[in-house]
């Protein structure tokens, strides 16, 4: 039997080989020209307040830039922008006397972008301080007049990169796993849609992405954390001696989307007795034919004495929302089940209590004295919401009517209900007029009201 030599064997290679590098020869380098936009379906760009280098959500040129020693290439540019709300409202919620207001908030940010992935974000809140906001007030426990909250606090300063990308040099085929965002400063925390942390904090974290495992999932991001300043505790009053070690997860499968995550707040050995706390969430978001569906878990452990500030407890929430019309409006329904008495890990001082999430009717306006229709306190209670989101005039305009109720699980709460409505309408690219409106009836209480008009301004 004849067998082939061989140099013959070594064919097929050569040849892929030769293939390939013809191929390669036809490579070319991207263009240097400027190739406008052509299609008629990219809408005006609304600017900021100032633009210095690349506009933002610009089309053009691309600036070169300059590159750093480590081989990253900086693009700087600074855009100023942000938002002005200002409300009239009056409210009145169970024995509680009425209040009357005027409220304004003004949210200022500056932020340098240096790439695609590096940025300094700064910004102010000058109107409020804490939860206490700018305007003219009628408290029956305070003299009627105009409130002056003037505050310099600093409330975002933070930067944030990717390693892999301020180090291109040390990884050029990005094989090397270098893909670790960073973000150190103070930023907004939230997580488990606000039930576990909702609060702006002085923070480190370092997250890793892309980790496929395969025929398993998707893709899922890791991400640690260390809180050191700036934290509200769960009563929404700031602990100067807190600190705060995080440890969150989010993986994508292909029908699900997991969350796990894990907090653990203390004060240390010079704190108060009753503050130290541990807080476990976990969440699974999917789609079931055109039913949208979220379900959480979020579970809080006084490591010593329980106190406003840290209790034990755990809240469900189930958010349940989709379109029976066929249209772009939205039928939701959300309920929530909190056991015992749950606490977050740290909470805003105007984010409220961690029922928020469940509607519109629980969620705390950001905005004034002007409370919510139905408490957003998770203690033994069964609270839901039931809703419908209408969309008109191209969704420059929306209504929503929203039902919603407490039902108490132990004896010493009290059920409530309540009805209420949101008008929200564009005007212009810059403007949003929105109407509020609710009644509630809380069991062996007064009858409950609010109405509230506030035109919000974007720059």
């Amino acid at each position: 039997m004849n067998r082939m030599p061989h140099w013959l064997r070594l064919l097929p290679a050569a040849a892929i080989v030769l293939a390939t590098s013809s191929v390669s020869a036809e490579v070319k380098t991207l263009s240097e020209e400027v190739i406008p936009y052509k299609g008629d379906a990219l809408p005006a760009r609304t600017e900021p307040l100032l633009e210095i280098g690349s506009d933002l959500l610009g089309t053009g040129p691309l600036d070169p830039g300059f590159e750093l020693p480590t081989g990253a290439v900086w693009q700087p540019a600074l855009w100023v922008f942000g938002q002005y709300r200002t409300g009239v409202g009056i409210f009145k919620n169970g024995d509680a006397p009425e209040v009357q207001e005027w409220a304004n908030r003004l949210d200022l940010f500056a932020n340098l972008q240096l790439s695609g992935t590096e940025r300094v974000l700064f910004g102010l809140s000058p109107l409020r301080d804490g939860g206490r906001f700018s305007g003219y007030h009628r408290r029956p426990e305070d003299r009627e007049g105009f409130d002056n909250q003037f505050s310099g606090e600093i409330t975002a300063l933070f930067f944030e990169g990717e390693i892999g990308e301020l180090f291109p040099d040390a990884d050029p085929f990005d094989t090397g796993g270098l893909d670790i965002g960073f973000t150190v400063g103070r930023q907004q925390l939230l997580f488990q849609e606000g039930l576990l942390i909702n609060d702006t904090v002085d923070a480190v974290a370092v997250t890793r992405d892309t980790l496929i495992a395969r025929d398993i999932s998707v893709d899922t991001r890791l991400t640690a954390l260390f809180g050191w300043g700036n934290i509200h505790r769960s009563d929404n009053a700031r602990d100067d001696k807190a600190k705060l070690v995080g440890l969150f997860s989010e993986t994508d499968f292909r029908a699900s989307t997991v969350a796990l995550d894990a907090l653990w707040v203390t004060e240390g050995e010079d704190g108060d007795n009753g503050t130290d706390g541990l807080f476990l969430g976990a969440a699974a978001t999917q789609r079931f034919g055109k039913l949208n569906t979220a379900f959480r878990v979020a579970q809080s452990v006084a490591l010593d004495d329980t106190s406003e500030a840290v209790d034990t407890g755990t809240v469900f929430l189930a958010e349940l929302s989709g379109d029976p019309m066929g249209n772009d409006d939205v039928m939701y329904v959300n309920a929530a089940w909190a056991v015992d008495r749950f606490t977050s890990a740290a909470r805003d001082p105007i984010a409220g209590g961690p029922l928020g999430p469940v509607g519109i009717l629980f969620a705390s306006p950001g905005l004034g004295d002007y409370g919510t229709a139905l408490s957003n306190r998770a203690d033994d209670v069964v609270a839901a919401a039931a809703g419908y989101q209408m969309f008109f005039n191209q969704e420059r305009t929306q209504l929503v009517a929203e039902l919603g109720t407490r039902i108490a699980t132990d004896p010493d709460q009290r059920d409530a209900a309540a009805i209420g409505l949101r008008f929200q309408q564009a005007l212009g690219s810059r403007f949003v007029l929105q109407l509020d409106g609710f009644v509630s009836r809380e069991e062996a209480r007064d009858l409950g009201y609010g109405a509230r008009t506030e035109l919000l301004v974007r720059f």
